[in-house]
């Protein structure tokens, strides 16, 4: 399937949702033809990089999604990329171009449990997650944030457990990691969704495959943002260790 050609979309409003988050919500003619029902999809925005022969592009997830427009949610952080100086700068009728959107990675909701892991670059994915669960879903959803005053309100089934660390370092692999082994292990099969930093993703993901021996079908997880690198560079770092996992596990 061909990918959808970019469209320029463009800011309808800017809301603060807690000091290190920000909502861009975006709308304009050019989301006439947006599929509906994109929540926790993935989107490209697409920034003009003079010198250079071709766009910067950072990824970002569609958190809540309207008739006429979708929010996104940007982590404010200092120094600030591209995409977050952008949404801190952005005001009513600036435009984006906007790619996408890409595929929906979300929980089996056939499982008996759920364990949902994500850092504040996860938390728009995670709370879509959350959101969709039947409401006789248990499990836990394990959420790193940078301060206290970045805990929010999230929907979520009752016997689901929110567990929030506030870590102002970021990027600490055994942060998550610590705290998913605190938990005590559900009977039954379980659908796994985590998303974080490189190194806590890949410790993460040790502990699911060779710990808890955790079946391939019932993990997603990915890293969102590698400490010190840029999404380009993370981006290669990311492929080749994929590559490398799924060689090893074959």
């Amino acid at each position: 399937m061909a990918r959808p050609a970019p469209r320029t979309l463009n800011v309808v409003a800017s809301t603060p949702v807690t000091p290190h988050m920000l909502r861009i919500t975006l709308g304009g003619a050019g989301i006439d033809h947006f599929p509906a029902e994109q929540e926790s999809a993935y989107i490209k925005l697409i920034f003009e990089h003079p010198g250079e022969e071709r766009p910067l592009m950072r990824t970002y997830t569609v958190r809540k999604q309207r008739e006429n427009e979708f929010d996104v949610d940007f982590v404010l952080h200092e120094p600030a990329g591209p995409a977050a100086q952008w949404a801190k700068n952005a005001r009513p009728g600036d435009p984006i171009l906007i790619g996408g959107p890409g595929p929906k990675k979300l929980v089996d909701n056939s499982a008996d449990w759920f364990l949902i892991v994500g850092d504040m670059t996860a938390l728009p994915a995670v709370s879509v997650n959350l959101e969709q669960l039947p409401d006789d879903a248990k499990g836990y959803a394990v959420i790193e944030v940078l301060d206290e005053r970045d805990i929010q309100p999230l929907d979520h089934p009752a016997g689901v457990e929110l567990h929030w660390l506030v870590n102002p370092h970021p990027g600490q692999a055994s942060v998550l990691l610590d705290r998913v082994r605190a938990l005590e292990w559900l009977p039954g099969r379980p659908s796994i969704w985590a998303a974080c930093e490189f190194s806590g993703m890949r410790a993460l993901r040790q502990h699911f495959k060779e710990e808890r021996q955790v079946e391939r079908r019932d993990l997603y997880i990915s890293s969102y943002w590698k400490l010190g690198s840029s999404e380009d560079q993370h981006k290669r770092v990311k492929s080749e260790d994929t590559a490398a996992f799924e060689a090893q596990s074959s």
